[in-house]
């Protein structure tokens, strides 16, 4: 059983509204809790208002796990200023009249839209992605494409984010998509709160692939882990691929294949987004001189960093600074 969690929450906080439907997706719903509807005392306030809504008083969920009671009616989802979408894996099955009505009415009047994994398709339904970039998960690509031909289907992907409307390939890259939603709204140092908490990667960037098929390897390939936290430690320093192959002593051409099969991505790709992600932290701390951020990022110029910031967040660091610094948290480590 479920509560509902519109109660007592700290009022004027950005309202998160999940509406539930009938066969949902535990897992998602799960994602979108730990990530937009627990408090936060480690950050000293919380950062959103979180309500569960359903269209009927008793949901049965996913092959009949478990039945949800006691969460808000429908009629929360017309207070949502993000409003979660109901995702299930009968894709075929088509969405309530009632749901699809109240996310068409979401999305007239400005609310954000989130679909985890099959939500696209009741995205889809609801008429809202015409036209618009998506993903969803990879084996329902061919069938949201065969019902769907105007939507821009990117189905080798993480996430997408289409400004108003995102949408997240499933599983795992539900809580890629929540986080990077975080730091849209709360800026990087706050993400990288929550992501500790959920011990859970601070940054995916959404292009990364969702999965590389190829056969298993004869034995397990060494792990990417000790290399990026060395990296991570150096970021102001000139690292090239190269480089992080000599240190990881393979060839480029074997780091890059590593990357790609362990994290979806190239070896320059994750070192220009970890230096960004560092830029916009220090930002976020209270550095005005772009040249040193750019500097201690590892982003060279201040030109650079602001064309990368500008490309990555769609903000000047001007803009940047007056929207997330200065951010202080509570240091994790203190006793």
């Amino acid at each position: 059983m479920a509560q509902d969690s519109s109660q007592g929450r700290t009022a004027g906080l950005h309202r998160v509204v999940v509406i539930v439907d009938e066969n949902s997706n535990p897992f998602e719903l799960g994602c979108a809790t730990e990530v937009f509807g627990l408090r936060r005392p480690e950050l000293g306030r919380d950062l959103y208002d979180f309500t569960l809504c359903s269209p009927q008083p008793r949901t049965l969920m996913r092959d009949g796990f478990f039945t949800l009671t006691g969460v808000a009616d429908l009629a929360a989802a017309d207070r949502a200023d993000t409003l979660i979408v109901p995702n299930r894996p009968d894709v075929e099955v088509e969405r309530r009249p009632a749901v699809l009505a109240a996310i068409r009415r979401a999305h007239a009047r400005g609310a954000r839209l989130l679909g985890f994994c099959s939500g696209a398709f009741t995205l889809a339904e609801a008429g809202v992605l015409a036209g618009r970039r998506a993903t969803a998960h990879w084996q329902w690509a061919d069938q949201f494409r065969a019902r769907f031909p105007d939507v821009r289907l990117e189905a080798d992907v993480l996430f997408v984010d289409d400004g108003d409307i995102l949408t997240a390939a499933g599983s795992a890259a539900a809580l890629d998509l929540g986080l990077h939603v975080v730091r849209r709204d709360h800026g990087a140092e706050v993400a990288n709160a929550v992501s500790r908490r959920l011990v859970f990667a601070a940054h995916r960037d959404g292009g990364q692939r969702q999965f590389v098929e190829r056969p298993m390897p004869p034995a397990p390939e060494e792990s990417l882990a000790p290399l990026l936290a060395w990296a991570q430690e150096r970021l102001g320093e000139p690292l090239t691929v190269a480089g992080l192959a000599a240190e990881a002593a393979v060839s480029p051409a074997t780091l890059h294949r590593r990357f790609r099969t362990q994290l979806g991505t190239t070896p320059l790709a994750w070192l220009t987004g970890e230096r960004i992600a560092l830029a916009c932290r220090l930002i976020e701390r209270g550095e005005e001189r772009l040249d040193v951020v750019a500097r201690k990022s590892g982003l060279g110029t201040a030109a650079n960093l602001r064309a990368r910031l500008r490309r990555e967040t769609g903000l000047s660091p001007s803009a940047y600074r007056q929207r997330f610094g200065r951010v202080d948290l509570p240091d994790p480590t203190a006793a």
